[in-house]
């Protein structure tokens, strides 16, 4: 599938600190900051005013949503935590297969309901050793298993449908959605498959119009497709391993996304020597502003 470009502005570098794995990136509507992870540099990033910040995690972390204008529901390794950003002080809320030491999380979003979904997957990408979870009202509660690489958690702006794919299974399914509290209704159904053009869907977000930007790793690109799963155009990105957008600003009409130079030799690095940054393109598209986590 030969990607279109989209749009005439070129990517640009938003971020020059190079990740091992950069991942989870989200605009906090209140705060109107980035922040984005490291997952294996165990960091959490951002920027204000135009300076860089950073806190040190200690921990594989991967993905945040906003609780209020000071907190997030931070995922980790072991457990989700609230995550103070006045003190970077943490306070453990549940276990998140804190018993397996082989796993660790990986994308996650929260809901229109107030609820968190979260995704985990093997260390090593074992087959089948992740899972996909809900937090809600206290719970947290296991929604799909046997997943080896989670990713791709969205929500439609109608409210009806959640998405999440396995990026070794090339596949991103759709899953139908409960009027009033938001659990899976009925079984997953099949929404994109990547296989036929050796595509591997990471992370991805739904904007207003309820178009679905995937980010896929090792295309050098974010992929738009409509409401019934059919490419529309894409967006290249000078860096292969594209793991995770975004759309942020005060209008929600830049695109960012994170990414990665995990698993890459000298000779890669050497040709992609941005890979691991952090990049914005202009788009004609206005995302959904991130939901609030209701605890």
């Amino acid at each position: 599938m030969a990607a279109q470009s989209l749009g005439s502005t070129a990517a640009r570098i938003a971020d020059a600190r190079a990740c091992t794995l950069g991942e989870g990136v989200f605009w906090h509507p209140r705060r109107e900051q980035l922040f984005w992870f490291d997952i294996l540099g165990k960091r959490l990033l951002s920027q204000q005013d135009g300076q860089p910040l950073e806190w040190a995690l200690g921990e594989r972390s991967s993905a945040a949503g906003w609780i209020d204008s000071d907190r997030l529901l931070m995922a980790s390794e072991t457990a989700l935590s609230i995550f103070d950003l006045r003190n970077g002080a943490r306070e453990r809320i549940c276990a998140l297969e804190a018993e397996n030491p082989l796993t660790r999380s990986n994308d996650g979003r929260a809901d229109p309901w107030g609820g968190f979904w979260i995704g985990t997957m093997g260390l090593e990408a074992q087959p089948q050793a992740g899972a996909i979870y809900r937090y809600y009202r206290g719970e947290l509660r296991q929604l799909f298993a046997d997943i080896t690489i989670s990713n791709a958690i969205c929500f439609s702006p109608d409210r009806r449908f959640a998405y999440f794919a396995d990026t070794d299974r090339q596949r991103i399914w759709r899953q139908a959605l409960d009027e009033q509290h938001g659990w899976p209704n009925g079984e997953p159904q099949p929404f994109i498959d990547g296989r036929v053009a050796g595509l591997n869907p990471d992370g991805a977000v739904v904007d207003s119009q309820g178009r679905l930007w995937n980010a896929q790793w090792g295309a050098s690109r974010v992929a738009c497709y409509d409401s019934n799963g059919q490419f529309l155009q894409a967006v290249a990105f000078p860096a292969s391993q594209i793991s995770c957008p975004a759309f942020a600003g005060p209008d929600l009409s830049t695109l960012f996304a994170t990414s990665a130079r995990e698993g890459m030799e000298d000779d890669q690095l050497a040709a992609e020597p941005h890979a691991g940054k952090l990049f914005a393109v202009d788009v004609p598209a206005q995302g959904q502003a991130e939901h609030q986590v209701v605890l």
